[in-house]
């Protein structure tokens, strides 16, 4: 026999030992199972430019509009209840 047919011989037997080994089968199965997809996911919706704009203009302006609407009186009752919930017992 030549050496390429030997190779072959070998090849085939360790193939087959390794089809009979319930560790290698094992791992096949879960190499199989936990592979990735070749085809892309679903990219994400696009978002409407208009919408971002508008949130994020409502968002710039927000904390300072209502600084200046909120009375020193109001200021002081949500930054009392902000330090009694921040020293509150943990339950």
């Amino acid at each position: 026999m030549d050496d390429q047919n030997e190779n072959a011989l070998e090849a085939a037997a360790a193939a087959s030992d390794d089809a009979d080994d319930p560790n290698v089968t094992a791992f096949n199965v879960i190499q199989e199972a936990t592979a990735e997809d070749d085809q892309p996911t679903e990219a994400p919706p696009e978002k409407n430019p208009a919408a971002v704009a508008l949130g994020r203009l409502g968002g710039l302006k927000g904390g300072k509009a209502r600084a200046e609407a909120l009375t020193p009186e109001r200021r002081s009752e949500i930054a009392k209840k902000a330090a009694r919930a921040r020293w509150r017992e943990k339950r």
